[in-house]
């Protein structure tokens, strides 16, 4: 949890493998990500680190489907139809799988959202603020859904959020200002 303006997002940055710091090294797995080449990183931060944003990101014109699978379609990957089909039924869009992001709720959005960053089943998945376009019945559905990802899937899951209920809900807490932790 943090206060605005205090380096969420480049925090973020920075574990995810989008900027590189200016000074310092970020391991993942015990290596060096900003040792990798440019476009090294990029097949890295596809493959090992998930990423759901605030604003979701999906792509427009692919569908549910399309928009989960996109990460091992850009690495030329096939995707386990069961794999992808059991990710659906947990995300609970078995019946919004071919609608577009548009004829899809926030909460909707925000779940194939999580299902493209679980799909190459990474080491990290990183979510900046998750719920903050969300009401509050949709938001502690998507972190009861993150809660069970990280229990079912065993992944390390960091969670940016400026709201302190959302905060509460997590194993972890740990507060930054002004660009420090506290």
């Amino acid at each position: 949890m943090e206060l605005h303006g205090s380096g969420k997002s480049t925090l973020l940055h920075l574990i995810g493998g989008v900027d590189r710091p200016s000074s310092g090294k970020v391991f993942i797995e015990g290596k060096d990500i900003y040792s990798l080449t440019d476009d090294e990183l990029a097949v890295f931060r596809r493959q090992q680190i998930g990423i759901i944003y605030q604003f979701y990101n999906l792509i427009p014109i692919l569908n549910v489907e399309e928009n989960i699978t996109l990460p091992c379609d850009l690495d030329g990957k096939k995707v386990s139809r069961t794999k992808l089909n059991n990710l659906i039924s947990i995300l609970g869009l078995e019946n919004r799988r071919n609608h577009l992001p548009n004829e899809l709720s926030g909460g909707q959005q925000q779940r194939v959202s999580i299902g493209r960053s679980l799909i190459n089943d990474p080491t990290l998945i990183l979510a900046d603020e998750p719920t903050g376009n969300l009401d509050s019945k949709t938001s502690n559905e998507i972190i009861n859904l993150l809660k069970q990802c990280n229990q079912k899937y065993k992944k390390t899951i960091i969670i940016v959020t400026h709201n302190l209920e959302i905060a509460k809900m997590t194993d972890r807490i740990i507060k930054i200002e002004d660009g420090k932790l506290v």
